[in-house]
């Protein structure tokens, strides 16, 4: 199929109820291997939806051949439709254009570093509680929802709770429990309504960041691990410190023979940071701090006297690459995104930006929620993703962004940039 047709055949599927729609045009090569990207019809959707002016014409016009582009950076895979840091969800990302991909890193209680969002979070990312055996050994077991005291349903599992190798047999599902639920089986049935859990029944393979970085060479992309906070007391079972489990992740990469171009190693702990910068000055040139200061008290991204460190000091200390959430960049002016004052500092010291996360929000009709509530005034469709996604490019300047679905921030990075 031709990309222009493909482009056509997108405008013609307006609705977003489309599990089907938005991801049926990639499922035959997601489990191929094959590096054609194909972006199928969600950007076509959003396009379509820009009110008239050139960007809407740029992008219309741009009927490829696409290419991966280091812009468009897989958000724990493309989670949106498939189940995140699974070999499916990662290949998806891969096919629709993201040039670099990210692990979420983690680990077992053998002290193995494997891909999920968080240390416990596998109750509501994989089957554990459906496998009586490591169900029983979960922090917290599974309490159903209690109607009268308004108690809802809960579980802890974690990966520090079992071994690698039990790790490797689950399967992967979509993120989200439903806290009403009595059963485990209703429990697991938590998937938000704009997600779809149509690639998610048959058992999507979870990995290990060994392998997450086999896997990547294999489709010729960049690499992007976040160190996740633990969630149990460190050192880790007495002596699995902080430095040795960031000293780890590095030597995986090496070991592979990774070289640190092909790295951008990510971290909320600025410790973490630190201690690359001072131990793999190499690997750490193009760390990323994710930068989780919007939550200190008082934060205001408009405010520089709110923001400590200064920008300059952060420079100062061998910091290159700040990452903030996309409401941290822009503002509402006069009725148009524009960058913020922490955007303008941040550039101005410097520092190279990088956002997230694009299309993890649902519809956009009524405001955005929390990613977009810096905005929240002009946030009124979906296509306001592909605005806000101009401003970062072009006003602010960020060299990458996060999507939950790369194909839309790989179309604007081969059409835009």
């Amino acid at each position: 199929m031709s990309k222009a047709l493909l482009f056509a055949l997108g405008v013609s599927l307006m609705g977003l109820a489309g599990c089907h729609q938005a991801s049926e045009l990639v499922t035959a090569e997601v489990n191929s291997g094959l590096q054609a990207v194909e972006l199928g019809p969600r950007p076509a959707f959003l396009v379509a939806k820009l009110p008239q002016g050139p960007l809407k014409e740029q992008l219309t016009a741009c009927t490829g051949p696409f290419t991966p582009q280091d812009f468009s950076i897989g958000h724990r895979g493309a989670p949106l439709m498939f189940p995140e840091h699974t070999e499916a969800s990662y290949r998806a990302a891969a096919l629709m254009g993201a040039g670099i991909l990210e692990c979420d890193v983690t680990f077992t209680r053998d002290r193995q570093l494997v891909c999920r969002h968080a240390q416990c979070d596998l109750h509501q990312t994989t089957d554990m509680l459906l496998r009586p055996e490591l169900a029983a050994r979960c922090s917290e077991p599974f309490t159903p929802a209690d109607p009268l005291s308004g108690q809802p349903a809960s579980a802890r599992c974690c990966t520090s709770d079992i071994d690698l190798a039990e790790f490797l047999t689950l399967c992967g599902k979509m993120d989200g429990v439903n806290p009403a639920a009595t059963t485990v089986q209703l429990y697991l049935q938590g998937t938000p309504d704009w997600r779809c859990d149509l690639y998610a029944g048959s058992c999507p393979a979870v990995l290990s960041h060994q392998q997450s970085i086999e896997l990547f060479q294999q489709l010729g992309r960049k690499m992007t691990p976040e160190l996740k906070a633990a969630e149990v007391p460190m050192p880790f079972q007495g002596h699995f410190s902080q430095q040795q489990y960031a000293q780890q992740l590095v030597d995986e990469y090496k070991a592979a023979g990774v070289p640190p171009e092909q790295v951008f190693l990510q971290s909320f702990d600025w410790q973490d940071i630190l201690y690359w910068l001072q131990a793999e000055p190499d690997y750490a040139r193009q760390a990323v701090w994710l930068d989780g200061r919007y939550e200190d008290p008082g934060f205001d991204p408009m405010q520089p006297a709110s923001w400590s460190p200064t920008m300059e000091e952060l420079k100062s200390a061998g910091l290159n690459i700040i990452a903030p959430p996309l409401w941290v960049l822009v503002t509402s002016d006069d009725g148009q995104i524009q960058p913020s004052a922490y955007a303008k500092a941040a550039r101005a010291a410097g520092l190279e930006i990088i956002s997230w996360t694009l299309e993890r929000s649902g519809r956009l009709g009524e405001g955005g929620g929390w990613y977009y509530q810096s905005i929240a005034d002009l946030t009124t469709d979906d296509s306001v993703a592909l605005q806000l996604l101009h401003v970062l490019a072009q006003d602010v300047g960020v060299i990458g962004v996060f999507s939950d679905w790369p194909a839309t921030t790989s179309l604007y990075a081969n059409c835009m940039l």
